[in-house]
């Protein structure tokens, strides 16, 4: 089981039991879920984002995006909005 993983089971349950659009959670909360600390990395706006198929491979991203969300992150306030995405 990989470090995020627990963030990915976190988000599908949540998107089954909620009508929102969406989920903000702070880093502390996002620790506490994965049962580690976030990465130096996750305070850079880049580690968040999508920007290419080699991106989205990334085992963090990879949680959030097979769980059907994209990660909208401040991290200057550390906390990240997770989105659905559309089912298109």
């Amino acid at each position: 089981m990989g470090k995020y993983d627990a963030l990915g089971a976190f988000l599908r349950r949540w998107r089954v039991r909620n009508d929102a659009e969406g989920v903000e959670l702070g880093f502390a909360h996002i620790e506490n879920i994965i049962g580690g600390l976030l990465p130096h990395g996750a305070a850079e706006p880049e580690w968040w984002c999508v920007n290419g198929r080699a991106d989205r491979n990334a085992p963090h991203r990879r949680a959030w995006l097979e769980a059907g969300f994209e990660a909208i992150a401040e991290p200057r306030a550390e906390r990240v909005y997770f989105r659905k995405r559309s089912t298109d």
